[in-house]
């Protein structure tokens, strides 16, 4: 069976980039999407999502619901308004998120068993779940007792519209290091800075972009240790960012040592290898599954602020691996992480999955 014609739905962002990229690629693999989005803040947007779905779908033939990110609390609503086989972008667990990365709560607390309530049933009505990596697929598997059956794994990606090589941007007296992030524990700022701390008499700079939960406590110990080596850069623009990356000469991924770091390939490692930039970030399982060290990225042990300054140091000192792993990145990227790429990969195993148990596809 060909998927036609789908129907975006939910409290999604358009911009978002795991969106962004899966609209785009639908849309170039000749997939129609119709959107059925509320920003509305409160109950309201419910009630806007009821009306305007009940008009999709007396309008048009559709072949699936895909509820987008964010979707644990949608995906009541969308089985309740329709019967056709419903896609959802897990991404990523609330559970996991807010309880064992960000510790909002204790995990005997009712939002902890709110959220674990939330990801696991939200799961088991979707038709199909995604999640960005096998490692992430485990994580549900295990932790909700879920079928593995259900999943697929879709790769981030990022788009390569908006990323893209610049060479004229770089201009740099001193090796220059880039970090952007939301500063949530599992990206490890903390070893960031102290790895700036390893290397605060070294030719190197870092340029740490981005806002969040950790940032106070990380610029507080960057002041503490008096360093000097650091230029902060507040929230900038996502059209703008590719700007910032290209000007580095090494891109930093993920350096946090707990579940949800183990689990992931943040959107960060891919939009650094889609400028054509040497990554350097937390050897884990996760990343095991798209990247190979000293091919197309260099990888450390995660919480190893020690690891990461030599790191930094070897590619400094060794221009030919740092070109070999920006390339080595660059070609990964060209080659299975463009958006159609990733949709049409996607697509293929929707319609192998539909074909072989059309029944419980459809349940």
């Amino acid at each position: 069976m060909k998927i036609k014609t789908i129907c975006f739905f939910g409290i999604y962002d358009p911009g978002y980039s795991r969106n962004r990229v899966l609209m785009r690629g639908f849309k170039e693999n000749e997939v129609a999407i119709i959107e059925c989005n509320s920003r509305t803040p409160g109950v309201k947007k419910y009630l806007e999502l009821i009306r305007k779905f009940l008009k999709i779908k007396k309008e048009n033939n559709l072949d699936a619901v895909f509820v987008a990110f964010p979707g644990q609390e949608i995906m009541f609503l969308a089985r309740l308004l329709t019967r056709k086989p419903i896609i959802f972008d897990a991404f990523t667990s609330h559970y996991e998120g807010y309880i064992l990365d960000r510790t909002k709560y204790s995990k005997n607390s009712f939002r902890a068993k709110y959220y674990k309530f939330l990801d696991r049933y939200s799961c088991k009505l979707a038709s199909l779940c995604l999640l960005d990596t096998e490692a992430h697929i485990d994580f549900f598997v295990n932790e909700f007792k879920l079928p593995r059956n259900k999943f697929l794994r879709v790769f981030v990606g990022t788009d390569n519209n908006t990323f893209s090589p610049d060479r004229k941007e770089k201009n740099n007296e001193k090796l220059l290091i880039h970090f952007h992030g939301h500063f949530i524990p599992l990206q490890g700022a903390e070893y960031i800075i102290r790895a700036a701390h390893i290397l605060k008499n070294e030719d190197a700079n870092f340029q740490i972009i981005g806002r969040g939960q950790e940032y106070l406590k990380v610029r507080n110990l960057a002041e503490k240790l008096g360093l000097k080596n650091i230029n902060w850069i507040s929230n900038v623009p996502y059209e703008k960012l590719p700007g910032y990356i290209n000007r580095a000469d090494i891109c930093l991924g993920i350096f946090g040592d707990n579940q949800k770091a183990r689990a992931v390939i943040p959107n960060k490692a891919f939009e650094a290898v889609a400028c054509a930039k040497p990554l350097i970030t937390a050897d884990t399982l996760a990343i095991s599954e798209a990247f190979e060290h000293g091919k197309n990225c260099w990888l450390v042990p995660a919480g190893d602020p020690k690891a990461l300054a030599e790191a930094i140091v070897y590619l400094r000192d060794n221009h030919n691996m740092r070109e070999k792993i920006a390339s080595g990145g660059y070609k990964l990227f060209r080659t299975r992480m463009l958006p159609n790429i990733l949709t049409q990969q996607l697509i293929d195993l929707i319609k192998n999955k539909w074909t072989s148990n059309t029944t419980k596809i459809k349940a």
